[in-house]
Parts: C-alpha cells; structure tokens; sequence
C-alpha cells in the first residue's frame, strides 16, 4: 500500500483530497495544528500527526516511512510578504528537506496560478518561492507542482459570499468586464492529485496548470448568464471601483497592524482581483496524465445551491 504525507489535511481542499486519496486506498499520514484544527479521526486508513511547518521534529515523523509528500498546506491571507513567506516559502523549504533526510523519492506541490504573476502580491511571490526551492532539489528528489486556479465547493470560506450573490441574483464584477479567469471544482484538482500520483509515466520537474474544462477562461459576462440559467431571472451586474475596494484594503492594512490579525483583502489582493487574465491551460496535464475535469461552473453551482 502507498503511503502518503499530505499536509493541510484540515483546510478546504485538504479534506476534499483526504477523501479522494482513502477511498483511491492509500494510506495517508496527515499533519494537523492542535488547537487551530480538528481531525476527521473517523477516516479510515488515516494516521493524524499533531504538529506545524515550523515544528522539524513533527514533519520527520510525518514523511519518515512515506512514498510521497503532497504539500497542501498554504497562508492565503496576510498583511506582510514576511507572513506570507513563513508559510508559503520557508515551510517548503524545511519540508523538502526533512523529506529529502527521510529518502522520501516523490513530492507535490499544490500551489496556485497566482505564482504565475509574483510582482502582483505578497501572496503571489512567497508561492513562487516556494515552487523554486524545489528546482533547487532537482537531483535529489522527484517532483511536480499544481497550480489551480480559483477553487471552489462544499465548505470554501472564500469564494463562499460571491457564490451566495451569484444564487441570489447579484454578480459583482470586479475589474475589467473583459477580464478572463479560470475556475476549477475543488473534486476535480483531488482527481488531479490522485490521477498524477498514480500514472505510470515520467512527468518529473514539471509545473501543471488547470482549469475546469472551459475553454480560455470566463468573463463576468458569462458568468452572469450562468446565473441567470440557474436562477430563471436576469442575473444584475454592478460594478465595484477599484478605488473604493483600494481603500478597504487600505484600511485592512491598518487594523491589521493595530489587531494583529491576517486580512484577505489587501493592496496586493487588489491587483490579483483587478489582472485581467487568469486563465489556466490544461494542455500539459492533459499530454501527461489521463486527467480531465468533470464540473463546469454551471454544474458547481448546481451541486452547491440548486
């Protein structure tokens, strides 16, 4: 049986892929935050780590007798590229070591499209960052990296309130109403992991991009009229500045420093919000596995609302 290391087994898409990996019959060591995090302890074939990213001792005994470490753990909100690079650098540096110490033969990275364009956001950078320590270890381990797009489905905190106004008939656009972005069903990138983890071709230091299945992205527009399918009623669009949503994220700058909290919404959130292409390309996965996606947006938001 394979075993497999994964990490951000609590978050979002980490739970969706925990699932996906049992029920594929690997056996799955997952690392969890005490305090921060509570386990799924009635998943079978699943042995619970306690431990952090910054903790070495923990992350040995995560990937010590593991074929494969998949990294999904990640910092998606934050005021500083120092807070961001903790997590989305530095913990994959010190993983990959460890995993490196251990004989580990296999790591994959889930990181995320933004990577493509570090000089947008902190964000942005510390995930690029991340991706290029591993080129670092070309020689020593066997690796790949994903870059999903915008992920969405059962139990996203993110996407959740644009994906309430889209049922309710309200689609905020944000940015130029010509601007392109990809969307991808969080079911479709844990059938991506497993698919890549169980092909028996040679795909090593490769950087995998995915989408959905939509060709060249969605606007706004198309967006609106998904909605409108669903709902049986025009779907409205309005406009949100770009300087009013600059000066919230202003303002979530300030009270984060004041708080001590971690915003979503920052000057570099902004100018993610406001590039006007992300749009992934299946090509080079679909040419290296035998992967393709199964939820349009359409039917993502059936399965969510309808």
């Amino acid at each position: 049986m394979t075993t497999i290391a994964l990490t951000g087994a609590t978050g979002f898409i980490g739970q969706v892929l925990l699932k996906h990996l049992t029920n594929q019959g690997f056996y799955v060591k997952a690392l969890y935050r005490p305090g921060s995090s509570s386990p799924n302890k009635a998943l079978n074939s699943v042995e619970w780590i306690a431990g952090a990213l910054e903790d070495e001792g923990s992350l040995r005994t995560l990937v010590t007798d593991v074929d494969v470490v998949v990294h999904c753990a990640g910092a998606v909100r934050g005021a500083t590229l120092e807070h961001f690079k903790k997590i989305n650098t530095a913990g994959v540096k010190r993983l990959l070591q460890v995993a490196i110490e251990q004989g580990v033969p296999r790591f994959l990275l889930i990181s995320s499209l933004a990577a493509r364009e570090p000089s947008l956001s902190s964000y942005a950078l510390s995930k690029k960052l991340g991706e290029d320590a591993l080129s670092e270890y070309r020689d020593k381990i066997s690796w790949n990296i994903l870059r999903p797009p915008a992920v969405y489905g059962p139990g996203d905190r993110e996407m959740q309130p644009l994906l309430k106004l889209l049922r309710r008939g309200f689609v905020p656009v944000v940015g130029s109403k010509s601007g392109r972005f990809s969307l991808l069903y969080v079911d479709d990138l844990a059938a991506a992991v497993v698919c890549l983890l169980c092909s028996e071709r040679t795909v090593n230091g490769q950087s995998f991009e995915l989408h959905d299945g939509h060709p060249n992205g969605y606007t706004w527009g198309e967006i609106a009229a998904i909605a409108t399918r669903l709902n049986g009623k025009t779907a409205r669009c309005f406009s949100l500045p770009r300087g009013l949503i600059s000066m919230v994220s202003q303002i979530n700058i300030r009270a984060a420093n004041l708080f001590g909290y971690q915003p979503m919404l920052t000057p570099g959130k902004v100018r993610e919000l406001f590039h006007p292409d992300w749009v992934s390309d299946n090509d080079r996965i679909s040419q290296a596995i035998d992967w393709q996606p199964e939820t349009l947006f359409h039917d993502g938001m059936k399965r969510l609302f309808y």
